[in-house]
């Protein structure tokens, strides 16, 4: 009898193809939506292994379903989605996918950094809706991002690639950390403060902490307050460090200057979210790794892990 594999997203058929003679895979079938939470109990129940997606809520009642579970395969670095103790206390393998879609998200964090400073998405908007009729000394006028202090909260793999970036647009790098980052240090020339120094001196303040029970509401009104009024703060880590609220405050009556967010508390978001509804605010729909290349590298990790387990060897990226 072939092992159950069940993906919680559509994706493209090449992919599973080449596992199709030794598996039973199913997936969700409608393009772009997230799973009935019925269905993912349902196919949880006669699945042996899952590979699952940050929006899905892999909590006790899921991994009690899945009584055939050897492994939950997810389709991210992080993986607070998933009640890992639970899952190890059962028996039952969690992976992740780290390290290949480093260069990819720390693309994506430069340029929301670059859109939000310089008002790219505004000023496409002013063009394409034809209120350019004119040229003024300060028409879009954003501001620089050579020469400034950039900031950035968890300096893993991604803030090291971000610092990297960073240093080509000569810009003093301060980080803050749990631990302190030799390579940062002597070969980028990252400079390591305390989380207070940091976010009243940087001109960006970047967050790329993870989300644990420490970090929720990490940016806070308190925190906000303290940022130079000048500040621009970019988030493509999880959007439960911030409090949204204050964050929109903060934007609101011009305690700092701006934010790009990659990332929200719940998504995804509607029309109507109130950060939406602020001009300095430039937001896009968690695509953090979303290149073709690397999310291609994710899927067949994922799909790699599965097999090592299933076959009774060590995944090649299991969560610790």
């Amino acid at each position: 009898m072939k092992p159950k594999i069940f993906i919680t997203r559509k994706i493209a058929e090449e992919f599973v193809k080449p596992y199709r003679e030794h598996w039973d895979v199913e997936m969700w079938h409608e393009e772009g939506t997230t799973v009935d939470r019925q269905v993912l109990l349902e196919k949880a129940s006669q699945a042996d292994a899952l590979i699952t997606m940050l929006s899905d809520a892999i909590d006790q009642e899921v991994i009690d379903a899945g009584v055939n579970l050897n492994v939950i395969s997810n389709l991210a670095v992080g993986y607070d989605n998933i009640d890992v103790d639970y899952a190890k206390e059962k028996g039952i393998t969690v992976t992740n996918t780290p390290d290949v879609l480093t260069e990819t998200t720390a693309d994506l964090t430069f340029s929301l950094l670059m859109a939000t400073a310089r008002r790219i998405i505004e000023a496409n908007q002013y063009v394409k809706e034809g209120k350019w009729t004119n040229w003024a000394p300060f028409l879009m006028a954003g501001t620089d991002i050579h020469h400034k202090t950039i900031g950035i909260v968890g300096m893993g793999r991604i803030g090291e690639a971000i610092a990297e970036r960073a240093r080509g647009f000569n810009m003093n790098i301060l980080y803050h950390n749990r631990s302190r980052k030799e390579r940062a240090e002597k070969e980028i020339g990252a400079t390591y403060t305390s989380f207070d120094e940091l976010i009243e001196t940087s001109d960006y303040v970047v967050c790329m902490t993870p989300l644990t029970e420490d970090t929720v509401d990490m940016f806070n009104e308190s925190v906000f307050k303290r940022m130079k009024n000048s500040a621009i703060f970019i988030n493509t880590s999880r959007g439960g460090v911030v409090n949204e609220n204050d964050l929109y405050t903060a934007l609101e009556t011009k305690e700092i200057r701006a934010a790009g967010l990659d990332v929200f508390q719940n998504e995804p978001i509607g029309q109507d979210h109130p950060l939406l509804q602020l001009e300095n605010v430039t937001a896009l729909p968690h695509i953090g790794s979303a290149s073709y290349e690397t999310r291609s590298t994710m899927i067949e990790l994922c799909l790699q892990n599965i097999q090592q387990v299933l076959a009774g060897k060590e995944p090649a990226t299991p969560v610790l």
